[in-house]
């Protein structure tokens, strides 16, 4: 059988069949994938039963894999999985649904903000890939924002003003739109703000997009309440139905998406549930602009 990949939402998701990822991929498959990936920048797949292991060894056919460690207040003793496997379910080490007041979970909260994966870091992520091993019949969508159109669909004074702009980035600035900010002086460190362009290019397509990110704390030499009014008005244009996808998850659902054009979110859910959702990163490789020291 080969692979097929039927258009969702034109030019942004694309419905891959005909291919198990459980099984090793070949050279020729992985750069078909890669290919729909810079076609589309979202791919669904259905029924993959993937153990952690076989989620791993696919998402290396992309690159090297990110470790989660300065991403979260997760305890390395607390931990569910290992630091090549993002934990974005509700469960604690005993696999059940963390209390309602439980610092982790109120930290996690944040992945209901829009946000692209790893902006927080001085070179941020090519992909990130989700396994729905248990999901929740009500809520919990994962919705979608493409950044390229958003880019696209700009007026000519918008794209020359934001041409050379520079962000910084940190968790520190998205938990705290949420009220959390009761971070410890090591993770006050380890989250320290990092610089990205506010436009950047696809490496491999050459298409702009915005990027964009609940992670943008100020823009460089802007006043912050002005940066953040501005940030704010790209979101809500970037964040329009007509650039979204929101995908309603089936059991063993996998869906991968680029961070470089695309933003994400997660919708509320009933947290006294099991929702257990494994992601691997694909660590990127280039910064989008140089990093000043401190």
């Amino acid at each position: 059988m080969s692979i097929t990949i039927r258009e969702l939402t034109p030019g942004f998701v694309g419905e891959v069949s005909g291919i198990d990822l459980t099984q090793p991929l070949t050279a020729a498959q992985a750069a078909e994938l890669e290919a729909g990936m810079d076609r589309y920048a979202v791919l669904v797949y259905h029924n993959q039963r993937f153990t952690d292991d076989q989620q791993k060894a696919f998402s290396r056919n992309f690159g090297p894999l990110e470790e989660t460690a300065g991403g979260n207040v997760t305890k390395a003793a607390d931990r569910r999985l290992d630091p090549e496997m993002a934990d974005v379910s509700n469960l604690g080490a005993d696999h059940k649904p963390l209390a309602r007041d439980d610092r982790r979970r109120l930290f996690n909260l944040g992945n209901q903000l829009w946000h692209s994966d790893s902006s927080f870091r001085a070179i941020p992520a090519k992909y990130s890939l989700l396994s729905g091993r248990t999901v929740v019949d009500a809520g919990g969508n994962t919705e979608f924002a493409d950044m390229r159109a958003a880019y696209d669909t700009l007026d000519d004074r918008t794209k020359a003003e934001i041409e050379d702009l520079v962000c910084e980035h940190s968790l520190i600035y998205s938990r705290g739109t949420l009220g959390f900010s009761d971070l410890s002086e090591a993770e006050q460190r380890m989250f320290k703000p990092v610089r990205q362009r506010l436009a950047r290019v696809h490496p491999a397509t050459g298409r702009k997009s915005l990027y964009l990110s609940s992670h943008i704390g100020t823009i460089i030499g802007w006043p912050m309440p002005e940066a953040r009014a501005f940030i704010r008005d790209l979101t809500e244009h970037a964040v329009q139905p007509r650039f979204t996808y929101s995908h309603k998850w089936r059991q063993h659902d996998f869906v991968m998406w680029d961070n470089r054009a695309t933003m994400h979110r997660v919708r509320r859910f009933d947290e006294t549930l099991i929702r257990d959702m494994r992601r691997t990163t694909v660590a990127g490789s280039t910064v989008t602009v140089e990093q000043l020291a401190a």
